[in-house]
């Protein structure tokens, strides 16, 4: 029975079992300088996920760990700006060496998930993370605040991976933050 609940759990959390939505096959972007990608995120926006209910002033920090793989360090404020902080630490690996688009990350245990990177700014400034099944999705931008013609952008090219842009929630973030490397 404890198997079932964890593969349960697993499915539930990094969408396993693929969707009709997910006919043909999620694309990456074709390179990622982990040097450059690592640092603060601010989420723009996201596919509502029930790890992240309530959730405003959403971040994620990513840094370097001795052993090679990567720590995660999502951050948010329950329910309002100034709401009680939840953090959750994880960390994530390398699945493609050749792009390092592709990434899986694992938060408690043996799961790990996919972390994909399927859109990324030539500068860094912005980017969008999902995952195969179409299930989950993140747009993170350095700043808490994100220009509306490049939010419309990154929407069209959406569509054309499979995904729905109308089931997108906007993250509430404080305006006047300024950015972290």
């Amino acid at each position: 029975m404890l198997r079932v609940t964890a593969f349960i759990a697993l499915v539930s959390i990094f969408g396993a079992i693929p969707s009709s939505a997910s006919s043909s096959e999620l694309r990456t972007v074709g390179t990622v300088d982990l040097e450059r990608y690592l640092g603060t995120w601010y989420e723009i926006a996201s596919y509502p996920a029930w790890f992240q209910k309530n959730c405003t002033a959403v971040t994620a920090e990513y840094a370097r760990r001795d052993d090679g793989l990567i720590e995660v360090v999502n951050s948010c404020r329950k329910k309002t700006l100034d709401g009680k902080l939840k953090r959750s630490t994880g960390k994530a690996k390398i699945v493609d060496t050749d792009s390092n688009a592709r990434l899986k990350v694992s938060f408690f245990g043996p799961f790990w998930g996919p972390y994909w990177i399927i859109d990324l700014d030539p500068d860094y400034g912005w980017a969008v993370v999902g995952v195969p099944s179409r299930k989950y999705l993140w747009i993170l931008s350095r700043t808490p605040q994100m220009d509306e013609e490049i939010y419309s952008g990154i929407l069209e090219r959406l569509i054309d991976q499979g995904y729905d842009p109308d089931r997108l929630n906007r993250t509430l973030q404080p305006s006047g933050v300024e950015p972290t490397p």
